[in-house]
């Protein structure tokens, strides 16, 4: 018999937590808690679960208000079942996902992460799309080159792991500024430790609304990116196949993101942010010599990045792509 825990950071869940922790509490496979870290949440959040009487729950909860990254920090503190899994406040799971992930388990015995097929919901928890098909098995190199060419919808919700391997590995990275990239992080360090096995049936919805990511400034995220980028480095050095994957596609992924992001920061309000255009692609070329060493980068050839750069010299080309964008500052 596998015990499992749900674990739920929260900070002003409102309704969205409501529905989450019934969808989590309707479970049909019985073995399980719930452990719910709640960031001194100030909506009416902290009232609701202290009035829950249902003894799977467990409730941590904070006296002073934790930054989002703090919050997740928390979770290797508390004592856990033999497999865990971590939920966002607004997202829900169908009643059979642990049903599904027992069914995956007794089928994968030597996997070291566990996954199923999910929805994509609207704020009014409409569906948006199913998400991209997944394979049964997956290796660490594979769910990587999947990530780079965008094949793979990965979200913080719906993995299935062992609390020691979470503990053994330190937790999610919190170094990670808003954890951006920090869960790909997480899931690539887990998989490297056998694989990934993955059910096609459908058991849980993720929300797409004002998320955490959505509402990063571009200097934080391209913070976070050059995290993800000497993580990567890093994991290179100690596993074949990540490297032979970053050495064929890591010029892809880094010219995307040099891109994305320079258009990103672009967006951002100058009282926000204190790197420039022209320094961030800079840097992405310093982060291209160490991560793929062999191969020629030269984001400035991109017509799209040096545009980005050009708009970016001064606050009048500023306001015109502003203005051309339909953005207001």
């Amino acid at each position: 018999m596998h015990k499992f825990s749900v674990i739920l950071p929260v900070r002003n869940g409102g309704e969205y937590v409501k529905a989450c922790v019934e969808s989590i509490l309707a479970q049909s496979y019985p073995h399980f808690n719930l452990i719910v870290l709640n960031n001194n949440s100030d909506d009416g959040t902290t009232e609701w679960l202290r009035q829950l009487t249902d003894e799977r729950i467990e409730l941590h909860h904070s006296e002073v208000s934790l930054s989002m990254v703090a919050n997740w920090g928390r979770i290797k503190a508390v004592k856990k079942n033999e497999f865990m899994t971590i939920i966002g406040h607004d997202d829900l799971l169908f009643p059979d996902y642990l049903a599904e992930m027992i069914a995956l388990i007794e089928a994968h015995p030597d996997a070291s992460v566990y996954q199923t097929h999910f929805n994509y919901i609207d704020d009014q928890s409409r569906l948006i799309r199913v998400c991209q098909p997944m394979d049964a098995v997956q290796s660490a190199d594979e769910f990587l080159t999947c990530q780079i060419f965008q094949t793979l919808d990965s979200t913080g919700t719906g993995y299935m792991f062992r609390s020691a391997d979470y503990e053994r590995l330190g937790g999610i990275p919190t170094d990670f500024p808003n954890l951006i990239f920090a869960d790909y992080a997480l899931w690539m360090q887990l998989i490297l430790l056998s694989y990934k096995a993955t059910s096609p049936k459908i058991c849980f919805e993720y929300r797409i609304h004002n998320s955490v990511s959505k509402l990063t400034n571009g200097e934080l995220y391209c913070e976070a990116f050059e995290k993800y980028i000497l993580f990567l480095t890093e994991m290179k050095l100690n596993h074949s196949s990540v490297r032979d994957t970053c050495d064929s596609h890591g010029h892809r992924f880094m010219m995307y993101f040099t891109q994305s992001l320079s258009h990103r920061l672009l967006k951002t309000a100058e009282n926000q942010r204190k790197l420039s255009v022209l320094a961030f692609v800079k840097r992405c070329n310093e982060l291209a010599s160490s991560f793929i060493p062999n191969k020629s980068f030269h984001p400035l050839w991109k017509w799209s990045v040096m545009a980005a750069v050009l708009f970016d010299i001064n606050g009048f080309s500023r306001k015109l792509f502003w203005r051309l964008k339909g953005l207001e500052r």
